[in-house]
């Protein structure tokens, strides 16, 4: 296999290309996951084919990245596949934030089944836990902002990809711009993050589902909102 070009990267910046898992059967049903672990349906799977094959005609992957639950795996050892027969790393850091007691709940009944939780969910204080052993929206940015900037050291010159989820990626958005807020991020959209030295965080390009046009895999899918689950 010939040398990859990373020669258009400035060699002091890690492009990270951030991407949300594809459709799960939970997804379309609007049952809340967390730290569950479901795996990716029909539909999930061909939204992982179809932006694989979009990575695999652009520049170059030095490396997989992945969140450890099967439906950000799966789309990540899709990728790996397509762009090279790279090898995915797991990083249990890169994790849905943990719902506690919601996990499982359809979101819509959520609310009369276990109020006091959907009223945490629902709670503008980022240091709000959920009961059940849920995370606060800091626990969640602290571990997966901490695990970004690891790559990005790792990575300077280099285009890499990290696999996640709808949750996470809005907290990675906020360390980026933390007056930005992320919108719905749609399953297998591609968000790229620019970091370089100093710690510097830049968004370069956000919520690209252009692979999924000319498919008939474009679902709505729930999560990725601020109730992302």
């Amino acid at each position: 296999m010939a040398e990859s070009d990373f020669s258009y990267l400035n060699p002091a910046v890690a492009e990270i290309i951030v991407i949300r898992h594809g459709e799960t059967a939970w997804n379309a049903d609007g049952r809340i996951q967390g730290h569950l672990d479901v795996e990716l349906n029909e539909a999930g799977r061909q939204q992982a084919v179809a932006v694989a094959n979009r990575l695999a005609k652009e520049p170059p992957i030095s490396a997989v990245y992945s969140s450890d639950l099967k439906r950000a795996l799966e789309t990540a050892q899709i990728i790996a596949t397509t762009c090279g027969n790279l090898e995915v790393t797991k990083d249990p850091d890169l994790r849905e934030r943990n719902l506690g007691d919601l996990q499982g709940l359809v979101y819509r009944e959520a609310v009369i089944t276990n109020p006091e939780a959907s009223e945490a969910l629902r709670s503008h204080r980022s240091d709000q836990t959920i009961p059940g052993g849920g995370e606060s929206l800091d626990q969640l940015y602290q571990r997966c902002t901490s695990s970004l900037q690891k790559i990005g050291n790792k990575h300077r010159g280099q285009r890499v990809v990290v696999v996640t989820h709808g949750g996470t990626i809005r907290a990675l958005c906020k360390r980026a711009h933390p007056q930005k807020h992320g919108g719905k991020i749609l399953n297998t959209s591609v968000n790229i993050f620019h970091l370089s030295d100093g710690d510097k965080w830049k968004i370069e390009t956000w919520g690209d589902v252009s692979h999924l046009h000319q498919t008939n895999y474009l679902q709505s899918g729930f999560g990725g909102d601020k109730n992302s689950g």
